[in-house]
């Protein structure tokens, strides 16, 4: 964890300054689960027993906050490395694939989801940019820790769009981690508009052993018509297998609907399963998994059109100074999660949120 400077700042700030900060007091020696914010370094530290979990982190070179990298309860790294820390072997396409996040491909027309630092200049007046404006609280604890944060959605000539209010919840133990976002987007001073797409919305990018084996390159285009190739690589080590709640497998997954999705591996000698769970209070439920098997692990709940080939539409809108709110739970299980666990975990999940 980066405790060394910020916690030099809180020796001179002392606990009540920290508290007007960050809405919380020094960790307590029983808190397990540490949510330590270094605004000078951009990110925010998260460990459980002692050991990283993830970072909340804003570089400039990113188009949006995103949780990176994320582990296991064994410190396996699940998210691919690229474009922040290149591993060997993993592939680099879809600069904008960072860690876990949430963006949207079409919000009165601009793509918030396509843009990053690979952007042509003549395309770039189209993009969308998600940007960290503050920390509300964050707070440690026993059983769980919690960040709240702000953010702006920005058009290219700096209009905001969308205020963005996201509070994470982190949880772990032994096998286990899991991180809870729930972010209500307001529209400001003219509707919002989320017209179908097929790139949305909460996305993870995940190891190269976690994709699905793939004996064929591919290309993908976005709405736009900027297409991205996928490169055929080595398939040693790539085992990942999606299964939804409605039993589709595989490929088989990807465009269809579901309460839950997992993503199932080894990853070296540890089994691991990402799952993503929606809730039924959110817009579109049951979201349709956009579930590539390069490595993109994403729940689209708002791209009705595309995926149902026409036959049904939403085109979420907000009217001026309107309000939406998503919830979704990640759990990532050091085990291949049987459909009945996943299930139950799901349930649990549920019920947290009515």
């Amino acid at each position: 964890m980066r405790i060394s400077i910020f916690g030099a700042t809180l020796l001179l700030l002392g606990a009540p300054a920290m508290v007007a900060l960050f809405g919380s007091a020094k960790p307590h020696p029983n808190d397990r689960i540490l949510v330590v914010p270094d605004e000078a370094a951009k990110r925010v530290d998260i460990s459980i027993d002692g050991q990283p979990f993830t970072s909340y982190i804003w570089p400039s070179k990113l188009t949006k906050p995103v949780l990176y990298p994320l582990r296991t309860a064994r410190g396996t790294i699940i998210t691919r490395g690229f474009p922040l820390e290149p591993r060997s072997g993993e592939r680099t396409d879809h600069p904008h694939h960072v860690g876990l996040w949430l963006t949207y491909e079409n919000v009165n027309g601009i793509d918030f989801w396509n843009n990053s630092e690979a952007i042509k200049p003549k395309d770039a007046p189209k993009m969308g940019t998600i940007r960290q404006r503050s920390i509300v609280s964050a707070e440690s604890g026993a059983d769980k820790g919690s960040l709240e944060v702000e953010a702006d959605w920005l058009t290219y000539d700096k209009k905001v769009l969308l205020k963005e209010h996201t509070r994470y919840v982190f949880r772990g133990g032994p096998g286990f981690r899991s991180v809870d976002r729930i972010t209500t987007l307001t529209a400001q001073d003219e509707k919002v508009v989320f017209a179908d797409a097929k790139d949305g919305m909460l996305g993870i990018r995940v190891v190269r052993a976690l994709e699905l084996p793939s004996d064929k390159p591919e290309v993908f285009t976005d709405a736009s018509g900027r297409s991205t190739a996928v490169a055929k690589l080595d398939n040693t080590g790539v085992n990942g297998v999606y299964l939804t709640s409605e039993g589709k497998k595989g490929d088989a997954a990807w465009g269809t609907r579901g309460r839950w999705c997992n993503l199932s591996g080894k990853v070296g000698d540890e089994p691991v399963t990402i799952s993503i769970f929606d809730h039924p209070l959110n817009p579109g439920f049951p979201t349709y998994w956009h579930a590539r098997g390069y490595g993109l692990f994403a729940a689209n709940p708002l791209g009705e059109k595309v995926f149902s080939n026409g036959k049904e539409e939403l085109n979420l809108t907000l009217a001026p100074n309107q309000s939406v709110t998503f919830r979704y739970r990640i759990l990532i299980s050091s085990e291949i999660a049987a459909p009945e666990s996943t299930e139950a975990a799901y349930k649990a999940f549920v019920a947290s949120y009515h």
